[in-house]
């Protein structure tokens, strides 16, 4: 499919001193105005080119006399293949020749330049100065005008300003383009979501370069083994199967991505074809984030290559994307520290209450189950005493490191205050949430805590556990309840773990 695209600019054609109509002028711009630029990048270090359309006869001559030591020129002998040769050549300049004879052939050609749309300037040389024939000249939109026979300085001087005229017209097309694309970015450095912000940048990226289908794929609410996937351009059922291919794909190595890149094999590639999906090549943008926040933005080629100006407007989204995305690790970080107990780097009681509010709300939502599991050291303060404050603080921060290697990391472990801790354990049933206590409490049992040099200690636990909504829909009642059970293990001899059902 050819994009289409127009000429523009207010150059000035003459023949005898008479300027190109504003009519003609304002068709261009007003072309321009509807244009795309996708495809519009012109490597401007190359030297001008002219593509001259071979008749009448001798135009060619006239000129490889006047510009070849100029311009690179180069030659087509009919207008049936003019579309051919513009796609080939890309040219700055088109030189083409007009009598009362070929008359017919302006609107043809003049239909082909707008096609191509590459704001290819055309130079027309007149070998009959009639009146009609030049205003039916400007009427197709030639942009320069010049009688026959042409002066060769004059032929050279038109040639290369048409040219130049052409390449600062496209510059500008594409620092327009990239002004739009940078101030579409802007909502990017509001988000600092992770998990909204590769869609986002999708989003972006598919307007930046027009394309229609693509995937974000990345870890999710900073768990490592937790992956989420937003899919753009399929229908209902291609989505759900891509979104599952991607998800179950558990050798696409997101931390391995870098940069910018157009690949055409790899398990991104094995996952769609797992669903039917033929993607071609695809552009895989990846914002620098690495673990538990990094993630993929990829394009499908389906069959029309992805090209270097493409891949600009990826790196201008990338751009953005990783500087949100710095943003966002940092206020990560930084709600996260102020959410972590100093001492054990463990979550605080601030963060229990919050996330309990909110999983006790989820698990109504969903019907599942909630546990919660308090435990306390037994007789914490004749380490103090004992040993001093420095060893208690030691055998609080092992102690953490034990609890952390009994839970999943989908569970939230906080020091609640002083010695006690309290657990979340999500999707848990009570007598699961018993098993787990009891697993917590041999582990401590027989864990030996290095607190100082040649200090070595035996601590146990007391545990209480309670569950919603079994024993509560209500995060005050439930988190007292599971305190009260830890309380009744210790009065019951200590080292045990208590449900809140023998509280009654």
């Amino acid at each position: 499919m050819r994009i289409r695209r127009h000429r523009s600019g207010a150059t000035e054609a003459f023949v005898a001193g008479c300027p190109t109509s504003r009519r003609a002028v304002r068709r261009r711009e007003q072309l321009l105005q509807k244009s795309e630029v996708a495809k519009l990048a012109v490597d401007t270090r190359r030297g001008s080119r002219a593509l001259v359309l071979g008749e009448p006869e001798g135009l060619q001559e006239d000129a490889t006399r006047a510009l070849s030591d100029h311009v690179e020129l180069t030659f087509c002998q009919g207008i049936d293949s003019l579309a051919g040769a513009l796609d080939r050549e890309d040219p700055d300049v088109l030189i083409s020749g007009l009598n009362s004879r070929n008359v017919s052939e302006l609107e043809a050609i003049s239909s082909l330049l707008a096609d191509y749309g590459r704001a290819v300037r055309w130079l027309l040389i007149v070998e009959e100065h009639e009146d009609q024939l030049i205003q039916n000249a400007e009427a197709a939109g030639a942009d320069e005008i010049l009688p026959s026979p042409v002066i060769d300085i004059l032929f050279r001087h038109s040639a290369l300003r048409l040219a130049q005229i052409r390449r600062l017209s496209i510059q500008s097309l594409l620092l327009r383009e990239t002004v739009r694309i940078m101030e579409d970015c802007r909502p990017l450095a509001y988000c600092l979501e992770p998990g909204q912000l590769y869609p986002l940048a999708l989003d972006l990226l598919m307007r930046a370069t027009q394309r229609t289908r693509g995937f974000a794929l990345f870890h999710r609410d900073s768990l490592p083994r937790h992956a989420a996937v937003a899919v753009r351009g399929f229908d209902e059922f291609q989505e759900a199967a891509v979104c599952d291919a991607l998800l179950e794909n558990k050798s696409i190595e997101l931390d391995g991505f870098e940069g910018i890149s157009v690949v055409d094999r790899g398990e991104l590639h094995n996952a769609l074809s797992e669903v039917d999906v033929e993607s071609g090549d695809l552009l895989v943008l990846s914002m620098g984030g690495q673990g538990p926040e990094s993630g993929v933005v990829c394009l499908l080629a389906e069959g029309q290559a992805f090209g270097p100006e493409e891949v600009e407007k990826a790196d201008i989204v990338a751009r953005h994307g990783m500087a949100a995305l710095g943003n966002a690790e940092a206020y990560s970080l930084a709600k996260e520290r102020a959410f972590v107990d100093e001492l054990t780097q463990a979550y605080n009681s601030r963060y229990l209450l919050t996330t309990c509010e909110n999983e006790i709300k989820r698990a109504e939502r969903y019907g599942t189950q909630l546990s919660v599991v308090f435990l306390d050291l037994d007789q914490f303060k004749s380490v103090n005493d004992d040993y001093g404050h420095l060893a208690g603080s030691e055998s609080l921060r092992r102690l953490c490191r034990v609890l952390e290697q009994c839970v999943r990391e989908v569970d939230t472990l906080a020091r609640y205050g002083g010695d006690e801790f309290a657990i979340l354990l999500i999707d848990t049933d009570h007598q699961t949430a018993l098993t787990v206590a009891e697993r917590i409490r041999h582990r401590v049992e027989d864990y030996i805590f290095e607190v100082a040099r040649d200090v070595r200690l035996r601590l146990t636990v007391s545990v209480g556990v309670a569950t919603c909504p079994d024993h509560g829909m209500v995060r005050d009642e439930l988190l007292d309840l599971a305190d009260k059970a830890m309380y009744r293990a210790k009065s019951d001899g200590r080292n045990r773990v208590c449900s809140a059902d023998d509280l009654s």
